[in-house]
């Protein structure tokens, strides 16, 4: 339980967000000395992709956190333009269903604030995203398997 609760958000970013298509990789974070409690931030830093530039990216914000069962996320003040996109919210629910079977409900809310762009996100959420977050699931289940350290607590 612990594992799946703690891998997603306690993990090291760079081994989950390895980039794809417009979605540069994460290469490092700063500012992130308290991540992982409520109400901390992390200043994120992606590699150069066709959308950005390289360098400082986003960050991401702990809303909630209820511990071995409940993360909520924040991940605004992007520095490349996000097709519209001001913030997205990640839920992160584990629920023991029997001893060893973890059931992980994981669910992404993008907002954007022009309806002029509401088609072309439609289109982002349910093609490109949903791919690009089903290989960051991938990645993170790696890391919960293999027992890798987590560089926050």
């Amino acid at each position: 339980m612990e594992r799946a609760f703690k891998s997603p958000i306690l993990c090291d970013v760079t081994k989950v967000h390895t980039g794809y298509g417009m979605m540069p990789r994460v290469t490092h974070c700063t500012e992130d000395e308290n991540w992982g409690k409520v109400g901390s931030s992390k200043k994120v830093f992606v590699a150069k992709s066709l959308t950005h530039k390289g360098g400082f990216g986003s960050v991401d914000n702990v809303i909630e956190r209820t511990e071995n069962k409940y993360w909520k996320i924040e991940i605004n003040n992007f520095q490349a333009w996000m097709l519209g996109f001001y913030k997205f919210v990640g839920e992160w629910k584990t629920t023991e269903i029997e001893p060893n079977h973890i059931l992980i409900e994981y669910a992404y809310t993008l907002h954007s604030d022009n309806p002029f762009f509401y088609p072309l996100n439609w289109i982002f959420a349910n093609t490109f995203w949903k791919i690009y977050m089903k290989r960051v699931l991938k990645n993170v289940s790696q890391l919960a398997y293999h027992n890798e350290p987590y560089p926050y607590e």
